[in-house]
């Protein structure tokens, strides 16, 4: 009686496993694929570089001689600026940099202007024509994709202001000092 159950038990066992191997074969082709799930970031980071100090001062200063009857010469041109960003994209939407004052100085136009980004690599931005800054966001570059300007002092934007107190608003010039906060932020479209 145990010859027949063990026999059968042996066979049973001997089949069972013989199926399960015989299966598992059969599961393997010439090929075989698993996933990679890839994950990059939204990065949208703007930076203004220099080699000495960000802060600038422009400081009108009257002609020598000095004659009654001349005009206060404005303050030299300053390019030390340089505008840097990383932008990485999320769908089609494109960014771009505005800039405006916290305050606008009674009879002075500051104007900026952006050079080109010869630094860097994908799809920066494409400066404007420049213009007079307000208290309003004006954009100074746009069209900005996926991008990198590299960082520092001689990357990105080179930034440049001029000053100017233009004879259509010499009446509202006033002496003494003011502090203008000018605010660049990188923005979608």
């Amino acid at each position: 009686m145990t010859t027949k159950f063990t026999i059968s038990s042996f066979i049973t066992v001997f089949a069972l496993a013989f199926g399960l191997s015989f299966s598992v074969f059969a599961q393997d082709t010439r090929t075989d694929n698993h996933q990679i799930i890839v994950e990059v970031p939204t990065v949208a980071l703007l930076d203004l570089e220099t080699s000495g100090t960000k802060n600038i001062t422009a400081s009108f200063i009257q002609p020598t001689l000095l004659e009654a009857g001349q005009k206060i010469a404005a303050p030299a041109l300053n390019n030390t600026l340089w505008l840097n960003y990383s932008s990485i994209q999320e769908g089609t939407t494109t960014k771009r940099v505005d800039v405006k004052v916290n305050e606008v100085v009674s009879g002075v136009d500051i104007n900026l202007v952006a050079g080109a980004s010869a630094t860097g690599a994908g799809t920066k931005g494409t400066p404007t024509a420049g213009f007079i800054l307000t208290a309003a966001d004006q954009t100074l570059v746009g069209g900005i994709g996926s991008a990198y300007t590299l960082t520092g002092s001689g990357n990105g934007h080179q930034l440049t202001y001029t000053f100017a107190a233009e004879d259509a608003n010499y009446a509202a010039l006033r002496s003494g000092s003011t502090t203008v906060t000018v605010t660049y932020t990188l923005a979608d479209n």
